[in-house]
């Protein structure tokens, strides 16, 4: 293999974020779309914050949080839901491409984690419900370190563990930012960029673009 390792964002990547609210998206009407990219984008913009300010609050907090606050934004919303909404948060779908690709690397001898700002137990428990947890060598949280990514430390976690450079790494993320954060580390990083969004950070370019995993193993 090219890399000794192949290490994964989580949400966005992995597992399809708006999942939770498609699932109850009838109930939500014709806004559910629309609130759940709030939902998300809340999420994101409160783990930056608190990071800058160094005032931390695990990532499950921060994910009530903003769906408390997309429910303020969104009064026409049923707030009866919010309970169902963040159960199905513990069981986000994957995207389809993800074990078969994950199976492969593993067969070719790649060790295998995800690096994410979950909370070990959504994290846990997102990989049990995809049927994953057995082809991952580890699971990285930001929490032990009690900050989020883009924090360098946070990539120093994988290669303090795996003991090698970060050139030695293969970072796959959908979230732009996270791909300029890992680039800046030294990571071969892959961009996910599942929506063709606009490349927002070219000083950061990643080694690759893709438009999902599949052709991740055929990189070198």
């Amino acid at each position: 293999m090219a890399h000794s390792a192949y290490v994964f964002d989580a949400y966005g990547t992995l597992f399809d974020v708006h999942a939770a609210v498609r699932k109850h998206a009838a109930k939500l009407g014709p806004d559910a779309q629309t609130f759940s990219f709030v939902w998300r984008q809340k999420q994101l913009e409160y783990s930056w914050v608190r990071a800058l300010m160094q005032r931390y609050e695990d990532f499950w907090v921060l994910t009530e949080q903003a769906l408390d606050t997309t429910f303020n934004l969104f009064p026409s919303a049923d707030r009866g839901l919010r309970a169902d909404l963040l159960n199905a948060y513990w069981a986000l779908d994957c995207y389809p491409e993800v074990p078969e690709v994950l199976t492969s690397l593993k067969q070719a001898g790649a060790r295998l984690a995800i690096l994410s700002n979950g909370t070990p137990s959504m994290l846990e428990s997102a990989a049990k419900a995809a049927g994953i947890t057995e082809l991952l060598d580890e699971i990285f949280s930001v929490h032990d370190l009690r900050t989020y990514k883009t924090d360098p430390r946070v990539y120093e976690l994988v290669t303090n563990h795996f003991r090698v450079y970060p050139e030695a790494i293969s970072f796959q993320s959908s979230n732009r930012w996270d791909i300029a954060g890992a680039t800046a580390y030294g990571f071969r990083t892959v961009w996910m960029n599942r929506t063709a969004q606009p490349d927002e950070y070219p000083d950061l370019a990643p080694s690759a673009v893709l438009s999902d995993l599949t052709g991740l193993p055929f990189l070198v």
